[in-house]
């Protein structure tokens, strides 16, 4: 795992070797990025469920202004404050429950927000409940959403701009309606 492009391009991500953690290939990273590149600058950006970090840590090297990363396993949040720590990068890094993350942040407003839960979690529609009942997510942001090809996320407050599928995984860009 690497940082793809940006002020840290190249450089090398500490190795996942937990099991929990499934990390974006670079592929399907670059893809993501190359797709949200017109609104990283500047940029506060919530990586939820981080994992590693990586896409988060990606935003920061292409420019992000902030990134907030979540997730409630302990590993997992070591391994992110590890990996920013080896890139000489700062950001908070919550150790908490997503509902508890989410409720937390009184009217701050992201460009960008990751969703990578486990795949067969039944999280999706939740975090997307309250990302919208929070009103988290700028007029002009965007929600990126990893998941399992197959699987289809209800109807929400949001709309569905764009999806695509990299082998096993779907990725799909929401927007506010």
């Amino acid at each position: 795992m690497r940082v793809i492009s940006g002020s840290l391009g190249g450089r090398k991500l500490l190795d996942n070797k937990y099991d929990h953690i499934r990390p974006t290939a670079d592929i399907v990273k670059q893809a993501i990025f190359n797709k949200i590149s017109f609104i990283i600058k500047d940029s506060i950006v919530l990586d939820l469920f981080c994992g590693t970090g990586a896409l988060g840590i990606e935003a920061l090297s292409r420019g992000a202004k902030e990134v907030i990363f979540v997730d409630k396993d302990k590993r997992s949040v070591l391994l992110t404050k590890n990996n920013l720590s080896n890139l000489k990068l700062e950001a908070q890094v919550l150790n908490c429950d997503f509902k508890k993350a989410l409720s937390s942040f009184n009217n701050l407003k992201f460009n960008i927000i990751f969703v990578d839960p486990p795949y067969q979690s039944g999280l999706y529609d939740s975090v997307f409940d309250l990302i919208y009942n929070y009103d988290l997510l700028s007029d002009d942001g965007i929600i990126i959403c990893e998941q399992d090809k197959n699987h289809k996320i209800k109807e929400s407050n949001f709309l569905l701009s764009d999806e695509k599928i990299y082998g096993t995984k779907k990725v799909s860009y929401y927007i506010k309606a």
